[in-house]
């Protein structure tokens, strides 16, 4: 028999899934709901069992219930919730996971009138088909990327919606190891979340030791037998190389281990999966694999006693996404011990706080916002975790640039022994004062607060120390794997060409002879040393945009000086704010097309329009309205854009600063040519 995907992949892997807990079930007796591939008599079995109190026309309405959430165009959100809620009538146990149903079956027709695809695999939990996996042979270079492009032709197609909503994780294996060195995922085990548009492939590394003779089932000869004659390819049976394809270390079978055995696949649908606001749309995120294994390294540092440390995650890997999914995963691990946790995420500066805040709202949180000394006193001495009235899990978020660097303590005189309160302290590579008003008083009036420090610089020297304030690290994730995961990308340095540094150097000697000797910051700020800078950066960036074929992307200019900022604007509006070629100066360079222009630009400075018209601005930015920002102090951390690919660096920035400036255009995004 000729080997292929089915027998080299997708049967090992069915036969792995059974070995994890999962029933075959041959859908040549099977029945099922074709407009939401619901079992009915897998899903009525399973209600009944969790909710004994239901008759059975009332589990009947259940299920009806349920399939007409799968019709809303939320991306499954109302489905989700409804899937994950643990108090009344149950669709899914959480609290004893073993309760459920657990079944797996091969090519089921996912079809609405002429359209329809089928999965390789499609697993069931109590009747419901919540995830799906797709395998291609080994060495099919094409096969990944080519599966992608049509799970996303798929999910665009509205007569899909259904099952797209239902659908709450994804996997993808050519079963071959990961290819590190690759710009796009070529070969490797992936996972994903349902997205209507884009599918995000993510890469997994197992970080702990996993029991595997305990997680697997002895093999079972008659099971076996019974799934390849059932998928007419028994003569496989003893052949050396389906036996080979069966061991449980293959990529395929570790990312079905990883992400599929109860426990985890448990943890997942419970705390890993997020709804995201973004514009007028739902995302629906899945947990990144240092993320999840971050959160879990917490509980373990929780339950070893520790009550503060670090996560050291290079910049870029989702930070402030990982202090939400802690959030939800720890108010589980305190209710547990009758303990009612209250969460703060701390930053230093009011445009930190407002993009933190944003995240947060979008992902579902209440938050309270504390911008003094005194709102921050006098939040940290009341017995109550939430401030909303809603009952919705709340982030209280806390800008301390403006608390006085005094070591008066906050007296906590009703300490409230149920109330556990949780400190997420956001960029902590950068110095905050052990003796100042803030960490003296979290010391202080509140000794059994847990302390999570978020860095991705921390500072390692003598004076200043990241882990003596903090404590150590929890968990970590460095750059060069952030980039061979595919989550950031590989910041490329590029020399500023021959002819332009001759020009600034003929510029600078004009200034010289006219204005004779002046300070640096009034020569570099100067119109005629602007000029050629200006006409530099502009033809370099539409030169990049020609040379990736991407109109999309944004650039971000850090000026020397407030004053070079706003004279590098000015000329830029006077010069190359045109919409068109007929606008175009006589002299100026049309060997781009017109579509990779540079037309518009902003200037954000503290001192220049409101904080609202630069709020505006910054979206117009991010949404690609605007194509260059000019700044000088601003939006050098915490700043994330995803299409800023380019940056230009006016002036010297050291140390972790500089990799703070640098790693604002290491996101990864979707080409919009």
């Amino acid at each position: 028999m000729r080997f292929n995907e089915d027998t080299r992949v997708k049967i090992p892997t069915l036969l792995h899934l059974m070995r994890l807990g999962y029933t075959y079930l041959s859908l040549k007796t099977a029945q099922w709901d074709e407009e939401n591939n619901i079992f009915p008599a897998l899903f009525r079995d399973a209600i009944s069992l969790l909710n004994p109190e239901l008759a059975p026309d009332d589990v009947e309405r259940l299920r009806e219930d349920t399939s007409l959430l799968l019709n809303n165009e939320d991306l499954g959100k109302a489905f989700y919730e409804r899937l994950i809620q643990r108090s009344g009538i149950r669709l899914i146990d959480f609290d004893n996971f073993d309760n459920n149903s657990f079944h797996v079956v091969t090519e089921l027709t996912y079809k609405n009138g002429d359209d329809e695809f089928r999965p390789d695999i499609t697993l069931l939990i109590n009747g419901m088909p919540l995830v799906f996996i797709e395998v291609k042979k080994p060495n099919n270079r094409d096969g990944i990327m080519a599966e992608r492009s049509r799970i996303n032709a798929r999910f665009q197609n509205k007569k899909f919606r259904r099952f797209i909503n239902i659908t709450q994780l994804m996997l993808f294996s050519n079963n071959m190891e990961y290819g590190n060195d690759a710009s796009e995922p070529m070969e490797g085990a992936f996972y994903a979340s349902s997205s209507y548009q884009q599918a995000v492939f993510n890469y997994f590394r197992e970080e702990e030791a996993l029991n595997i003779a305990a997680l697997l089932s002895p093999e079972d000869d008659a099971s076996e037998t019974a799934v390849l004659r059932d998928n007419n390819c028994l003569i496989i049976k003893n052949s050396p190389e389906f036996i080979t394809n069966k061991d449980a270390n293959t990529p395929t079978n570790r990312l079905c281990t990883s992400l599929l055995s109860r426990e985890r696949l448990r943890f997942i649908l419970r705390y890993a999966i997020v709804y995201v606001k973004e514009k007028n749309a739902w995302e629906q995120h899945v947990m990144r694999y240092p993320q999840l294994f971050a959160t879990k390294a917490i509980e373990q540092k929780l339950k070893a006693g520790k009550r503060k440390g670090i996560i050291w995650h290079t910049q870029g890997s989702g930070k402030t996404a990982l202090a939400y999914y802690s959030t939800r995963y720890l108010v589980d691990y305190f209710q547990q011990q009758k303990v009612i946790p209250k969460f703060y995420f701390i930053v230093d500066r009011l445009d930190l706080l407002n993009q933190a805040s944003k995240e947060f709202i979008s992902r579902g949180l209440t938050v309270h916002k504390i911008n003094s000394r005194e709102d921050f006193a006098q939040d940290i001495k009341k017995t109550i975790a939430i401030h909303n009235d809603t009952g919705k899990l709340e982030m209280t978020v806390v800008n301390i640039q403006k608390f006085k660097d005094d070591p008066d303590i906050i007296d906590v005189k009703d300490y409230e022994l149920s109330l556990q309160r949780i400190y997420f302290l956001d960029e902590v590579h950068r110095s905050y004062n052990p003796q100042g008003s803030f960490l003296a008083n979290l010391e202080q009036s509140d000794k059994n607060a847990i302390k999570i420090g978020l860095t991705g610089t921390p500072l390692l020297g003598a004076d200043t120390n990241s882990k003596a304030l903090f404590g150590d690290y929890i968990h970590k994730y460095y750059y060069n794997k952030s980039i061979a995961d595919g989550y950031t990308l590989r910041l490329i340095r590029e020399a500023i060409e021959t002819n332009y540094q001759l020009a600034l150097q003929e510029a600078l000697a004009k200034i010289e002879v006219e204005k004779g000797k002046l300070p640096m910051k009034d020569i570099v700020a100067h119109p005629t040393f602007v000029k050629p800078m200006l006409a530099y950066i502009v033809r370099d960036f539409e030169k990049s945009r020609a040379t990736l074929n991407d109109s999309s992307m944004g650039g971000m200019v850090i000026c020397d000086s407030s004053d070079q900022a706003k004279e590098m604007f000015a000329q830029f509006q006077s010069d190359y704010a045109f919409k068109s070629v007929a606008e175009m100066p006589s002299n100026y360079d049309v060997g781009v097309s017109l579509k990779n222009k540079v037309k518009t630009a902003a200037l954000i400075l503290h001192d220049v329009g409101s904080k609202e018209e630069r709020d505006t601005w910054v979206e117009d930015f991010k949404a690609g309205n605007i194509d260059l920002l000019f700044v000088y102090n601003m939006l050098l951390t915490g700043f994330d854009a995803k299409r800023l690919k380019k940056l230009y660096l006016g002036r010297v920035i050291r140390d972790h600063n500089l990799l703070q400036a640098l790693t604002r255009v290491n996101r990864t995004y979707i080409v919009n040519p």
